[in-house]
């Protein structure tokens, strides 16, 4: 394969990151069709169709392989260049490092551990949201560089470091709990009361009644996809749903969510997945991570 001109390693992740060429070329700063030359030059010089021109444009299985050396090469050589820069004075250079994390961690402390991360470091975060269990998939497709998952394997070219866990409980209003469970959390109760889903991958209320009846049962079901607003829903009395203590701490205080059934928790481990890929940038997200994992995860 022929040298590899970061222009056009640049170009083929703002295609694929914005999902089309005239997007890419608004973020940067050239015309579409210098956009279309440097992205098939790219494909030129790399012997094979890199990305699907659909809308959004979609790397394909060779891009994918592409995007993961384009993203550690520009990180490289924005590093360099920011620690060139601050040689002669306080630079301006920023350094991207897209991430996902799951919604739960992202509402309750991820956000704290990436404001932790020195500012002096210049780094832009691009943070993705994906379910814990599905989040790896960024990582295979060299959209992202880290994340924040349940998957305990690592991904080809990743380590792994485990972060600790969130415990999942079972709540609702006290409202809803009278008016539903007011004979306990029977199968028949569970049956019928309805619940919310964080969105259509959420496992974590299937979990649980799964455990509890020991049965197939499709209550009626509300989707709610954001953390926030899948907490106050619950509160408010929409359904019952499972929830971290990091989540519903005030809304216990307040009286506003009680436990229906204390004698069941659903546990989570969580996990740091990065390449293997040792820069000041990354590690240092790295360390940040971990050190309030270590506080907010039991």
């Amino acid at each position: 394969m022929a040298d590899l001109p970061l222009d056009q390693l640049r170009t083929l992740l703002a295609v694929v990151d914005t999902g089309t060429l005239d997007a890419a070329a608004r973020e940067l700063m050239i015309t579409p069709s210098a956009v279309s030359q440097r992205l098939k030059a790219l494909e030129g010089a790399a012997g094979r169709v890199l990305v699907q021109r659909t809308r959004p444009v979609r790397p394909t299985e060779s891009g994918e392989r592409l995007l993961r050396l384009a993203r550690q090469m520009i990180l490289l050589a924005d590093e360099s260049g920011r620690w060139l820069a601050d040689r002669d004075g306080p630079g301006t250079e920023r350094v991207s490092i897209p991430v996902v994390i799951n919604g739960d961690s992202l509402h309750t402390w991820a956000l704290a551990a990436l404001a932790a991360v020195p500012v002096e470091l210049g780094i832009c975060f691009d943070v993705h949201r994906e379910d814990e269990a599905t989040s790896t998939r960024l990582l295979r497709s060299g959209t992202v560089m880290a994340a924040i998952t349940s998957v305990a394997e690592p991904v080809q070219g990743c380590s792994v470091r485990r972060l600790g866990r969130m415990r999942y409980r079972p709540m609702c209003s006290p409202a809803f709990r009278d008016r539903w469970f007011a004979d306990g959390r029977t199968v028949d109760a569970l049956a019928v009361a309805p619940l919310v889903a964080f969105d259509r991958v959420d496992r974590l209320q299937d979990r649980y009644l799964a455990r509890r009846t020991r049965r197939r049962i499709d209550p009626p079901r509300h989707h709610i996809p954001t953390s926030a607003d899948f907490a106050e829903a619950v509160a408010l009395g929409l359904g019952w749903g499972m929830l971290p203590h990091q989540q519903s701490g005030p809304y216990e205080a307040a009286g506003r969510l009680v436990v229906f059934d204390p004698d069941v928790r659903l546990d989570d481990a969580l996990y740091w997945q990065q390449w293997k890929l040792h820069t000041p940038a990354l590690d240092a997200v790295a360390d940040a991570v971990v050190r309030a994992a270590a506080v907010a995860l039991r």
